[in-house]
């Protein structure tokens, strides 16, 4: 008995071609898989200002390394990562907010109601805080959808 695999074919060719042309999805925006460009979370909270992390003091969460100015600063993110991480996972807020993923410049931030929030740069940083929660209500609401879009 032989088994036709004509009836097969179309299907097997349009399932690997939807693979090829579905880009990689990450949880957390890295560059060269680190984190917020190596810059230490801890610290937006501590020093409210971004502080370049080390290699030395490192740990991972989510599939992402992030990088920390001091064993201390690790250690407390290690405790409650949740916490610390940038919101939806580091990508631009004001891009999440518009419905995309975005990068982000580890300078173009703020902190609102013990949360950090990252922007694509300064000048999106200035639009992003002429209406914050505004902002945050719609970037909260496409995280979901965005989250698991193509890295930009």
């Amino acid at each position: 008995m032989t088994i036709s695999l004509r009836p097969i074919l179309p299907l097997a060719a349009a399932l690997t071609l939807s693979f090829v042309s579905v880009g990689y999805s990450a949880e957390v925006f890295t560059t060269n898989g680190v984190a917020i460009n190596g810059y230490d979370p801890v610290a937006y909270f501590t020093d409210h200002k971004p502080v370049k992390g080390s290699d030395k003091y490192k740990a991972t969460y989510q599939e992402a390394t992030f990088h920390f100015a001091s064993a201390a600063h690790r250690d407390a993110f290690t405790a409650n990562p949740g916490y610390f991480a940038p919101q939806y996972g580091g990508y631009c807020a004001f891009g999440t907010a518009q419905g995309y993923k975005a990068s982000t410049e580890p300078q173009a931030f703020t902190v609102v109601d013990n949360k950090l929030y990252l922007n694509y740069n300064d000048s999106v940083l200035k639009t992003w805080r002429g209406d914050v929660s505004g902002y945050i209500k719609k970037a909260d609401a496409n995280w979901g959808t965005v989250r698991v879009q193509p890295d930009p």
